[in-house]
């Protein structure tokens, strides 16, 4: 499974599709439509929404956009013409109404609402998102809410932060991918490992729910080998909620939330956000502990009471 990280809209919309000649014809007009880009890869196109116009501290930590503020859609093809469509949208508290009432009104569904922080200024929250039809129509209703992201102003918002002092140290990445068994992704100052759940074969409307259709679990460091924070997201079928708590909550890491992204999914997958600071690779020894009891004979299948 290919792991994802969100990208930065890093060059102009043109030439991000100028580039991007393996997008077919139909997805190509969507990011059209909604003035993006993304890429297409194991069949699903994601859509790049990140909040770089935010300047996101979390207890007082200065936090990169790529470190958990960067929203997306994505859509496959499902039976027939018909595609699945699923996003996560980060938004600020003044947004979340506004861009609700956008998607209900033509036509979407929003299936979650959360955090995943704790005293993070401005406030952010995570919307997910999720529709059935061409990719043309999930463009279009799609678009009035994407408009509203960004283009207000928000009370929440604080003053671009001063830049900070350079690191002392980069992190050791290739020694996190080695506690954890997974290689991650750099994006600026954002180390990110993400890791599919190919063993819980989630459908919908003949559509795969693969990793890139954000059933996956992740860890993003960003900081130094002495002075990291992790934040992160872990998806698990039921029986795997407490000892995925426990394995976090040992290693000293917050759990921030837990709650459902998908709705009507078999089994029901739940997904758990947590947050910590300290040594890198201590960060990660808790993370590993956590993928530790996922996927296990005993937790494979949900318990029925």
């Amino acid at each position: 499974m290919k792991r994802f990280i969100p990208l930065a809209l890093l060059f102009a919309f043109v030439g991000a599709t100028a580039q991007a000649q393996d997008v077919p014809a139909e997805y190509q007009q969507v990011l059209t439509t909604l003035a993006k880009s993304g890429d297409y890869k194991a069949n699903v196109l994601k859509v790049n929404i990140p909040r770089n116009d935010l300047n996101v501290t979390v207890a007082n930590v200065k936090t990169p956009t790529p470190f958990g503020f960067g929203g997306w859609v994505a859509m496959t093809k499902g039976t027939g013409a018909a595609n699945v469509m699923m996003g996560d949208l980060v938004l600020t508290e003044d947004e979340v109404n506004p861009v609700m009432s956008a998607l209900l009104d033509n036509g979407l569904e929003v299936t979650a609402l959360h955090n995943h922080f704790f005293w993070e200024q401005p406030r952010i929250f995570y919307m997910h998102v999720h529709g059935q039809g061409t990719p043309a129509d999930l463009a279009r209703k799609l678009k009035p809410a994407i408009d509203l992201i960004g283009k207000g102003s928000s009370p929440s918002a604080v003053p671009p932060a001063a830049p900070s002092a350079a690191p002392s140290a980069k992190m050791d990445t290739a020694k996190l991918a080695q506690i954890v068994g997974t290689e991650g992704e750099q994006s600026g100052e954002v180390y990110k490992i993400t890791i599919g759940r190919d063993d819980l074969k989630l459908t919908e409307m003949g559509a795969p729910i693969n990793a890139r259709m954000g059933l996956n679990t992740w860890a993003a460091f960003v900081g130094t080998n002495e002075n990291a924070a992790i934040a992160g997201d872990v998806a698990m079928v039921a029986s795997e909620v407490t000892p995925v708590l426990k394995a976090l909550r040992k290693n000293g890491l917050d759990v921030v939330a837990i709650h459902h992204h998908m709705t009507g999914t078999q089994p029901t997958v739940f997904f758990l956000h947590y947050w910590g600071t300290g040594p890198a690779d201590k960060l990660a020894t808790g993370f590993k502990a956590a993928l530790a009891e996922l996927g296990k004979p005993s937790a494979a299948t949900p318990t029925h009471h």
